[in-house]
């Protein structure tokens, strides 16, 4: 499928659409550990968990970007010092790994431990050893967010890793398939611009948001 226009009014349609796609008496059943990838995922996590109760969480993972174009993302760093990185942009912008490794190591000490402090009170992401886990997000570009989630929960040895997601280009598709379960979705785009761009009203989630979310 392709398409540009608007797919989504809010977090909250994209996530009752989308909860139509899962197996959610499975869910149920099997205990599924819903994980937020994002603070957009969150949200749309929270509304996702209405009715089925299950447990919740947010892996939180920082942005490694190129020296000199601050949109440019490079590689993600997540909460468990798992690093992904996009090859082939470091390649084109000449960017030496070293840059990679220090960023990533500044991100986790300035960025990730901030998060883990002001909402989890310094408890750190749980051990998903043995568990069903369903990684969530409002969207994806470069990918990087989940595929750092994935890595994370991965070197866990979960028994099964699954990603909802409700919009995503086609070819990150194709290349988060292998690594997962099974991925629920509602469109793969060919075109994919950016994911603000598939919501009516996609607005920022507040610091406020993020504990409610967390915390019922």
């Amino acid at each position: 499928m392709s398409t540009n226009r608007m797919i989504f009014t809010d977090r909250k349609d994209a996530a009752v659409r989308l909860k139509e796609h899962l197996p959610r008496d499975r869910m149920k059943q099997e205990k599924w550990h819903l994980v937020a990838v994002s603070s957009g995922g969150l949200e749309l996590m929270y509304y996702m968990n209405e009715r089925l109760n299950l447990a919740k969480d947010f892996l939180f993972s920082a942005g490694i970007y190129a020296p000199k174009n601050s949109e440019c993302e490079l590689a993600r760093v997540s909460e468990h010092e798992e690093i992904v990185i996009n090859d082939s942009l470091v390649k084109t912008f000449d960017i030496k790994y070293d840059y990679i490794y220090g960023e990533a190591s500044r991100k986790y000490e300035e960025k990730i431990l901030s998060y883990i402090y002001k909402y989890r009170k310094g408890k750190h992401f749980e051990d998903m050893e043995g568990r069903t886990i369903l990684l969530v997000d409002e969207g994806a570009e470069s990918g990087l967010k989940l595929m750092a989630a994935i890595k994370t929960v991965l070197a866990m040895r979960p028994k099964a890793v699954y990603v909802a997601v409700p919009v995503l280009p086609s070819d990150l598709l194709d290349s988060l398939e292998p690594l997962t379960d099974e991925i629920f979705f509602i469109s793969a785009l060919d075109d994919y611009i950016d994911t603000k761009s598939y919501y009516e009203s996609f607005e920022p989630v507040t610091d406020a948001q993020i504990a409610q979310y967390l915390g019922e």
